[in-house]
Formats: structure tokens, sequence, C-alpha cells
């Protein structure tokens, strides 16, 4: 085995592989093997193809690539896995060996090439949807979203406008907290943002928007671009500095991301140290919120709410009960728990863009389960999640909402003002 095989994580090694004893525990978590039911869309199946690779007994053939671009990375399989693996170690160098080593054809590399271009930085992914915001000023785009399916992932676009630089904390401050404020997130969930900084606020928190940050690196680390998104948690840990006690996040899969900064620059001198006191700070706002002795919100009912797990949240950062706890502590709201609610969407980054035939198949299942909630509300704490939920629930003409837990909570605060 060499130590240049690109199969070989860097902070792994064969043994994460081997630890696989194909027990199939994991198959009733993976989302393809629910829809597809072959053994080389599961987690132990794919975990084959790839040993297969490492060990040179296979070849990184089209079909191969194929079954692992359908994985949608949401580390179900961890959860449910008894013995351990590191499924999305694994997966992620596999794409990494996948971009570097098969070649894709001319039309999925200017789709995957546009996503990277555009997605990660916010000014160009605003100079995009400036046709689509003018259209929603006129009126226009309700009516564009029934025939173009693309259109149908965008929500509002009334306001890109972000938090103050400092948002201070109101009356005695308790500590001073970074906000990420994302990519995606900053141009089509700034509400989210802007509902953070003054919840946040409102509970002693001083809020420093860095306006050096940039993209966390998990759209790169999806796609197999391990050195993009080591520059990302570069400039991300010289841009929030030492001073700040948490580093708040609103986005599963960002900070899934960034609590992996200490893994993915282990071997760099300059910053190991440096990423593991910073990955160490950050926290779902969630959990911080869960962990403040919360000012008690008005009654903001009523209202029937359900939660959708998202998947790094709830697989990737073990998260589950403080967002319930967050809801349960808003009068008012009634929490009826989704079935299957940690099932993934099919939104996974970037992957209902890559592959919109099974995103749209998990996405159909998903709206499924919320019409069997009869909520009023979903609660998703991530945006592509968000994204992709509310897609689903207008392609079955069904009206419930879809908020980010802390915008019900900054809703209900500011229904009392």
């Amino acid at each position: 085995m060499s130590a240049a095989n690109p199969f070989v994580h860097p902070q792994s090694s064969m043994v994460n592989i081997l630890d696989c004893v194909h027990c199939g525990l994991c198959l009733s978590a993976c989302p393809t093997y629910l829809e597809l039911g072959t053994e080389t869309d599961s987690p132990r199946g794919r975990i084959y193809l790839m040993r297969g690779l490492e060990e040179k007994s296979i070849s990184l053939s089209p079909d191969v690539v194929r079954h692992l671009d359908l994985c949608l990375g949401c580390r179900a399989c961890e959860t449910a896995c008894p013995s351990g693996v590191r499924y999305g170690e694994l997966i992620e160098s596999a794409r990494v060996a996948v971009e570097s080593q098969h070649q894709r054809s001319p039309s999925d590399r200017f789709k995957r090439r546009m996503i990277e271009l555009v997605f990660p930085r916010p000014a160009v992914l605003r100079t995009f949807l400036w046709p689509l915001r003018l259209l929603e000023l006129l009126g226009i785009l309700p009516w564009v979203r029934r025939i173009v399916p693309l259109a149908r992932l965008l929500p509002p676009l009334r306001s890109w406008s972000q938090p103050a630089r400092i948002v201070a904390a109101h009356g005695r401050e308790t500590q001073r907290v970074g906000l990420l404020s994302g990519c995606v997130a900053q141009v089509l969930f700034a509400e989210t943002n802007r509902a953070t900084a003054r919840v946040l606020a409102r509970n002693g928190c001083t809020v420093v928007t860095p306006r050096q940050q940039g993209c966390c690196g998990a759209l790169y680390l999806h796609a197999g671009n391990r050195e993009a998104a080591r520059a990302c948690a570069r400039r991300n840990i010289d841009a929030f500095g030492a001073d700040l006690q948490t580093i708040v996040v609103t986005a599963a899969g960002c900070g899934a991301a960034m609590k992996e900064y200490a893994a993915l620059l282990a071997d760099d001198p300059a910053y190991a140290e440096r990423a593991q006191g910073f990955a160490q700070r950050v926290r779902d706002v969630t959990e911080l919120l869960d962990a403040l002795p919360l000012q008690p919100p008005p009654d903001i009912g009523p209202m029937r709410v359900t939660y959708h797990d998202a998947c790094h949240l709830a697989h990737g950062q073990g998260v589950r009960e403080a967002p319930r706890r967050l809801l349960r502590r808003i009068p008012g709201v009634e929490l009826v728990e989704l079935p299957e609610s940690d099932l993934c969407c099919g939104s996974a980054g970037s992957y209902n863009l890559t592959e919109p035939e099974m995103a749209r198949r998990l996405g159909e299942r998903k709206a499924e389960n919320i019409a069997a909630t009869a909520a009023h509300c979903v609660a998703a704490a991530n945006p592509g999640c968000a994204l992709q939920i509310r897609a689903a629930l207008l392609r079955a003409g069904m009206s419930a909402d879809v908020r980010h837990p802390v915008e019900l909570l900054d809703l209900a605060y500011r229904r009392a003002e």
C-alpha cells in the first residue's frame, strides 16, 4: 500500500476499510440502498469497492464511479455502524481519487466546475440570481417556479443584507461569539443570519461577523477538492482569530466541516495547532442556545411544528436533542416527531444538482413523511435541507412553511415587540 495512494485518507489507513465487518446494520440507514435495493449502492457495498480499488483488484470503471457518485455522504451509516467505521473519511478520499483519476464527460465536468465557481462565492451567486430577484420584485417569480424546476429550490429573494459586523449584547455581555455567514446562506438565507444575531444578542452574546471569512470548505470536500477545502480552513482560522469564545454556525454542513479542521490541517505545521483550537470552539447555533440560560420567549402559537434532522447535524455532529429542546421552549409550539426524521432529504450539499433524479425521489419521500405529521411548519437547521424540502413540498402542493429553528425563536421574540 503506497503512502501516495489517494484512496488512503490522510488521517486514516487501510485499517478503517477493514473495520467494516459487513454486518449489514447500515443498510436500513442508507438512503440510496432504501431507494434502489442494490448492494453496490449501500455503505458496505461501496466500502467493498473502495477496498478493491485500494488493493488494485478492480479498476476505477465508469460503473464504480457511478456507485460512488450516488452516495450522498450523509453519514447515517456511521450512526448505525457498531464497528465505528469512519465512512465519511473513506468516501471523501474516494472522491479525491475519482476526480484525479477518472475522466468525466464534458457536461458533467462543466456542471461540477460551475458549482465550484458559483456556490462558494456569494458575490458570484448574487450576480447569477439578480434576474430572478427582479422577477420576484415584479411578482412574476411564483409563476416561474411552476415551470422551471431549479427555481423551485429558491427561497424568497427579498433581502440580502447581513447583520452588522458587531451586534452588541442586550444588557450584560456573557460572551463574544463569531458568526459564520456562509456562502449560499448569506445570499439565500440572509434572514436566518439576521435572526441568529438578534436572538444571540437578546441572550447576552455580542455577535461578531468577520468580513474576511469565506467558504467553510464543505462543498470542495464533497467534490473531492481537498486542497481548496484546506485553503478555506486557513482563511477562516485567520479571519475569526483567537479572541472569540465560540464560533456559531447556522448550517449543519458547514459546522460539520469546520469541526474537522483539525484533521484537515493536521499535517500543516503553521496551522495544525490553531486548527485544533478553532474546531473545539465551533458550535451549531442550536447547541449554543440550548446551553444558555435562555430568556423565556413569548407565546408564538398555536403552531404545529415537525423537525427534520439535517444529516451533518445529527450524524456528522451528533446534535439531535438540542434543536428539539429549543423548539419545545417556545410556548405555543406543538412539536410532532417526523417519521424518518434523520433520513437524508436529498440535498446533500450540491447533490440535488449533480444527482437530480435520486434527490427528487428522496425529496418526495421526505414530503410524504411531512404530510403525515400535518405540520404547519418544518424546522430544519441547514440551508440545503430547507431548499430541498421547500421544493419537494411545492411539487406536492403542500403549504407547510420551512424555517430554521432559530427563526421561530426570533419570531416569538419579535411578536412580543
